[in-house]
């Protein structure tokens, strides 16, 4: 838990600082390749890692599956940082998956539906970041790690993460000293269903955010719901483990 005044400034800098001592031990020469969603997270994700390594080693990926509504978002973030992208389409990726599966006689169910397309867009990547000579940003934040909402080997990967540990309350406040507030107070969708991350959930980040720093929520149902939820997705946050004959 976290009970001290949490300081934007001060953590912005000393992210700032941390992605350069990241480089500096893992790839001084390399860039910082990031999925471009259009949402908060990426979006202060990528701003960060401009201030640490400059423009020029910042690598941005765009992939709609088929449609995105809110790509001009990343397009206009990437226009406004200064840096290279490229928009690669997963549609035909993510059917092929699909299709292979309908004709194995497996019915897709909405888990394979929804984790699918976001471990093609971790695959895609680490391709990019193959080619370009880079390291690949995580972009999750503590808020969404600590329930589950995100995918193993999807967007919960990735070779650094400079926001997993900042709830959504901190995450915003840090994009707050780096964008425009249309970058930062963006409502977080899924992409699919067409709801709101918290309408997935079923409660609100300003919930979650809370009963993590400081222990207290209001609603007895609300924290036995996310007291479920983090000891059912823990795993994702874990090594793997492995037998040890020792």
């Amino acid at each position: 838990m976290q009970n001290a005044i949490f300081n934007a400034a001060q953590t912005k800098s000393g992210i700032i600082r941390w992605i350069q001592n990241y480089f500096e031990k893992n790839g001084a020469d390399s860039k910082a390749v990031i999925g471009i969603s259009g949402g908060k997270d990426s979006s202060i994700a990528a701003a960060l890692c401009v201030e640490a390594l400059g423009a020029s080693r910042v690598f941005g990926v765009l992939m709609p599956n088929g449609g995105q509504k809110d790509i001009d978002f990343s397009l206009e973030l990437a226009g406004l940082l200064g840096i290279d992208l490229v928009v690669i389409d997963i549609k035909d990726s993510v059917e092929a998956v699909f299709t292979g599966l309908t004709k194995s006689k497996l019915e897709l169910n909405n888990q394979a539906a929804v984790n699918t397309p976001a471990r093609i867009r971790m695959t895609v990547l680490y391709a990019v970041s193959a080619i370009v000579g880079g390291r690949v940003v995580n972009t999750c934040n503590l808020s969404e790690d600590y329930v589950g909402y995100s995918t193993k080997y999807g967007d919960s990967a990735g070779d650094f993460s400079p926001l997993s540990k900042l709830t959504v309350t901190e995450v915003r406040a840090v994009g707050r000293e780096l964008l425009p507030a249309k970058f930062v107070d963006k409502v977080p969708e899924d992409g699919l269903s067409g709801l709101t991350d918290e309408d997935n959930m079923g409660f609100s980040y300003d919930v979650l955010d809370k009963y993590i720093r400081e222990g207290i929520c209001d609603s007895a149902s609300v924290k036995e719901k996310i007291d479920r939820l983090h000891i059912t997705n823990k795993h994702k946050l874990e090594p793997m483990p492995s037998y040890d004959k020792t």
